[in-house]
């Protein structure tokens, strides 16, 4: 089931607090990016935030934050059940994920 983009667009609107949060669309699910840096996704109309240590420490002994899969195959990621709509929580939860993350990667050159 492919996410409905108006959850996208509300969730976006939930991190304004961090600043510069945008989606891609991807598949049918959404990428979300902080300064360029993939800090999220969206998929079934579900938030997963990608693990980091700061995360980690913010959230933790958070009941109403787990581990779980975006996708068969995919990396455990922080699955975000309904604290999303705490503006304040969730921004703070991204800003620190994404400097811990880090800055965009330079894309390499092809070789000929």
């Amino acid at each position: 089931m492919a996410t409905d983009k108006s959850f996208a667009d509300f969730i976006v609107d939930q991190m304004q607090g961090a600043g510069g949060v945008t989606a891609k669309k991807m598949f049918g699910e959404y990428g979300l990016y902080k300064d360029g840096v993939i800090v999220a996704l969206i998929c079934d109309d579900k938030l997963f935030v990608k693990p980091t240590k700061a995360g980690e420490e913010f959230i933790l002994k958070d009941d109403k934050v787990t581990l779980g899969a975006p996708y068969p195959g995919a990396k455990m990621y922080f699955h975000i059940k309904d604290r999303f709509e705490e503006r304040e929580w969730i921004s703070t939860l991204i800003k620190l994920s994404k400097n811990e993350l880090g800055e965009v990667k330079p894309k390499r050159k092809k070789k000929k």
